[in-house]
């Protein structure tokens, strides 16, 4: 029986993937990436990462040919959740929270989920804004700062160019503004908790396809 095809990478762990969805891996996805996985006829191929700068990713069109072809197609996290987002009206399967805040037109820009990451082991080398925003809600809530510092803050996030983009940067810029004492309170905040909407929302996407496929064997 032929695997899913997902295209992983710095938004989850190899190894935790395999854990939640036995699939045939590969890297983040490049233009012509997905007509050649189409051709392969897998019962499902998973968008989760792909490429913004060493290459191009690729077009809403090539998906659209891998759907129209009989392949479902799964979107989340990362520019998959950009691409379900143009396509989810033509079958495209939208999975997550981020998917959703594009959808609603909360989130518009594709920096907000662009990082750069190691060649080697995809490890992420920048912070994405989405995760930054999602941080600094979570922060505003729990009274750790106020709504107009959040504002403040994620305004200068999203001034850095995102391959630079990290907390060390934003807290150092933040302090031309806000209190020391209250950076280092958003520093100890961010350190104790899990703000990686990027891996959750990975995490979703393998979770449904495991579902979508026990419902297609039975």
């Amino acid at each position: 029986m032929k695997h899913p095809i997902v295209f992983l990478g710095p938004s989850l762990p190899l190894g935790e993937a395999r854990e939640l969805l036995e699939a045939d891996y590969r890297p983040p996805v490049k233009r012509g990436d997905v007509r050649r996985a189409a051709e392969e006829r897998p019962p499902l191929i998973g968008i989760i990462d792909g490429v913004f700068l060493s290459d191009l990713p690729p077009s809403p069109l090539e998906i659209l040919e891998a759907i129209r072809s009989g392949v479902p197609v799964m979107g989340s996290s990362s520019l998959g959740a950009l691409r379900a987002t143009e396509l989810v009206s033509f079958g495209m399967i939208g999975v997550g929270a981020i998917f959703q805040m594009y959808k609603s037109r909360r989130l518009v820009a594709d920096d907000e989920v662009a990082l750069v990451f190691s060649a080697e082991d995809f490890r992420p080398l920048s912070e994405p804004l989405v995760n930054i925003r999602h941080a600094l809600a979570a922060a505003t809530r729990k009274g750790v700062i106020n709504p107009a510092q959040r504002r403040l803050l994620t305004r200068l996030a999203k001034e850095i160019y995102f391959p630079e983009r990290s907390w060390p940067l934003l807290l150092k810029k933040g302090r031309q503004h806000v209190s020391p004492t209250t950076l280092d309170s958003l520093a100890r905040f961010i350190a104790g908790g899990d703000y990686d909407l990027k891996k959750k929302d990975a995490i979703k996407l393998l979770l449904a396809a495991r579902r979508f496929l026990q419902r297609g064997r039975a």
